[in-house]
Order: structure tokens, then sequence, then C-alpha cells
């Protein structure tokens, strides 16, 4: 099976450009003001206006309330939205499109209570005490493997060009996120590094 991949992050036509023409599955826009990667809602709209119809876009979102994500998803044409904080599955059967429920994994017992959710899939990303995601670290992969008897996997935190490869031939996930791995700083990404981690990804 291929593994597809999300660039995240995205803010600008360039990293958007970039990421589509090494052939990412799908792009990611932040919408939570705290993060260094954050896009406006109006400024994603005019990168998703112009992304291939075959290429999901997907807004990320922490602690939103339910009708702003929905606000959000209708005004820039996202696909999916991705929840990336402490939204309970009552949040995820509000929104109104499909949902990817963001884990913030520091052991086994963060999966505790994941069979409650109904949501198109769960990603995995790396916790940090107050960093809600783009940590630049990874976790025990183990825990993935856990994860993925729950339903679709997706597999982050920590991914580089130089240990996908790894990641994917231990946990063989749906598909992986990466953000601050393909960066040359927070919110501006090398195009040389997403065209190698996209490339590594398809070689496995």
């Amino acid at each position: 099976m291929r593994t597809r991949v999300k660039i995240c992050g995205i803010t600008n036509m360039d990293d958007a450009v970039s990421a589509v023409e090494s052939g990412a599955d799908a792009l990611g826009f932040i919408f939570f003001e705290k993060s260094p990667r954050f896009i406006e809602p109006e400024g994603a709209r005019s990168i998703v206006s112009r992304v291939p119809p075959y290429v999901t876009t997907v807004g990320v979102f922490v602690n939103e309330e339910p009708e702003e994500i929905n606000r959000i998803v209708r005004s820039a044409g996202l696909d999916r939205v991705q929840l990336h904080g402490a939204e309970g599955p009552e949040v995820c059967r509000a929104v109104e499109a499909k949902v990817i429920k963001a884990v913030r994994v520091s052991g086994k017992e963060d999966l505790q209570g994941l069979d409650r959710y109904d949501v198109s899939a769960f990603l995995l990303d790396t916790f940090r005490e107050g960093v809600e995601g783009g940590t630049g670290q990874t976790f025990d992969w183990d825990i993935a493997l856990e994860a993925k008897k729950l339903g679709t996997l997706i597999l982050s935190g920590g991914l580089t060009p130089e240990n996908v490869v790894d990641a994917i031939n231990h946990v063989g996930p749906w598909g992986v996120d990466v953000t601050s791995g393909v960066e040359k700083e927070p919110g501006k990404k090398d195009p040389e590094r997403i065209k190698r981690f996209i490339e590594r990804v398809r070689s496995v």
C-alpha cells in the first residue's frame, strides 16, 4: 500500500507549489493563532483555490468551537479537518467535514478512550509540554503499532527525510505527516527537503 504524505504548516503559495510538485497527497493549514505557522483563513483560501483537485487540503485546529471550525472550512474551501487539541467525541461529531483526530503521545496510556471517537483517522504526534505540534521530536513508534488497531493511522512527530523510511518500515502507517522536518525555519519550507522526504517515502 502506498503511504500518503501530508506536508503541514503551509503558509505561502511557494511552499504549496513545492509540495504539490514533489508529489504531496495533502497540504495542512494551521488555524491556531499561537503557532508560528498560523495562517489567516483568507490566506489559506487563496492557496487552496489553486491546489489541484486530487490534492487534499486539511485545516488544523486546536480547541476551537465547532461553529468556528465549520465557518473556516467553508470559507477556505477545505476538504478535511484535523483536531489537535483536547477535543472530545462530541466536538468531532459537530464538525461538518471528515475529521482526523490528533493524539499527542507520551505513553501507551494516551491511547485510552480513543475507541469512543468516530473519525476518519487518528494522527499520532509527540507530546511536549506547552507545544501543540511541530515539536521536531519522535516518540516510541511501538505505541503507534498499538494505535493501528483503532483505525486508520497517520504518523507524525519528528519525521524527517533521514528517518521516515525507518518509521514506515517499523509502523506501516496509512500516511505520514511532516512539518518542521522539511523547514528552513518555522513557517518556511525547504523545497529540497520536501522533495527528498517524499522521494524517501515513495522508495519504501
